[in-house]
């Protein structure tokens, strides 16, 4: 695969040496116009996903015009270290669907695509690359070693891209947000939860259980590393995220706001099953690995729902959990729905 780099992606070459663009023939031509066609039929069905054009990729105009973060989006320096990282973080991109979701959802600039060599083109490598040519996002070609060696994942899949920062939304926006279908606000708070792989993957499974926002505290938590957005597979595109100084103020204004918070933990007062708010504006809660929720939070709380276990083991893993959480509260909606129907 040797992938055509844009105006801008030849200045990073270095160690990695980046091809030189090679003319493309009329069977390629023709290739790249079927995978477009493609990826448009692809997106139509994403419509409904929120953040995604209702018909069609995003558009080098619609890309151009979405919010580009703060000091990620200048691009000065190249990619920050990930422990410098400030605000919501994400401007390193690391995975095949990670980086295709990136590039479809069309909402932060993407500065450029680096691809390695000798690498079998899949389908979602060939997708990701076709997107960037789409775009006109500069796609460098680069040995597995240099590669690997700007990677902050142990596994990057043999891409990476470098975008603007997630941008940042306001707390009073999410409390009222609604979703794509007119739902309640259906928020997930996460208290000190410091594993990133766990933060991901229980952002991927909120996005697909349709939750509207997510909550992150500034302090004692993992933010949008490489590792997160990874893990996520893309969610981190589509879930909008408020950063907050301490949760507790955070959940007490979401309840002045009329979202019901309900923490999640083995200790609950109430059970998971029997959740009866799920329907109405919504904020669940989970705690850290471990220690669960901390005391002010559960404090703020306005109920305390735990989980029923029937096995030998005491606990859940975090994302395990709050994707049980998730879908619980999305079954009840979805029954509620049919109920008034």
């Amino acid at each position: 695969m040797s992938p055509a780099r844009g105006g801008g992606g030849g200045g990073r070459g270095g160690a990695g040496g980046a091809k030189k663009k090679k003319p493309m023939s009329p069977a390629a031509k023709k290739a790249v116009e079927a995978k477009k066609a493609k990826h448009a039929a692809a997106s139509v069905r994403k419509a409904d996903r929120p953040g995604a054009r209702a018909a069609g990729r995003p558009s080098a105009r619609s890309r151009s015009d979405a919010p580009r973060g703060g000091a990620g989006a200048g691009g000065r320096g190249g990619p920050r270290k990930q422990g410098a990282a400030k605000g919501l973080g994400g401007d390193q991109v690391e995975g095949r669907q990670a980086v295709r979701e990136l590039l479809l959802a069309g909402r932060r600039r993407v500065r450029e695509i680096i691809v390695a060599e000798d690498q079998d083109d899949t389908e979602v490598l060939q997708d990701i690359v076709d997107l960037a040519l789409d775009l006109k996002v500069p796609v460098r070609e680069v040995t597995r070693t240099r590669l690997f060696a700007e990677a902050r994942t142990e596994s990057p899949q043999g891409v990476i891209a470098h975008a603007a920062e997630l941008p940042e939304v306001d707390l009073d926006v999410l409390a009222r947000a609604k979703s794509p279908q007119g739902a309640p606000p259906f928020l997930l708070a996460v208290d000190g939860v410091t594993d990133p792989g766990n933060l991901g993957a229980l952002m991927r499974s909120a996005e697909c259980a349709g939750v509207t926002g997510v909550v992150l505290p500034k302090h004692r938590a993992v933010h949008v590393t490489a590792t997160v957005t990874k893990a996520a597979a893309g969610a981190v595109e589509y879930l909008p995220m408020a950063l907050v100084g301490g949760l507790p103020t955070a959940l007490r204004q979401l309840r002045d706001a009329g979202v019901w918070v309900v923490g999640l933990d083995m200790g609950g007062d109430t059970d998971l099953f029997d959740l009866e708010v799920a329907d109405q504006p919504v904020c669940l809660v989970l705690g850290a690995e471990g220690k669960g929720l901390s005391r002010l939070v559960r404090e703020r709380c306005d109920a305390v729902a735990g989980i029923p276990l029937l096995g030998q083991l005491a606990s859940l893993n975090v994302s395990a959990a709050g994707a049980l959480a998730c879908f619980e509260v999305t079954r009840r909606r979805l029954q509620a729905t049919k109920e008034r129907s």
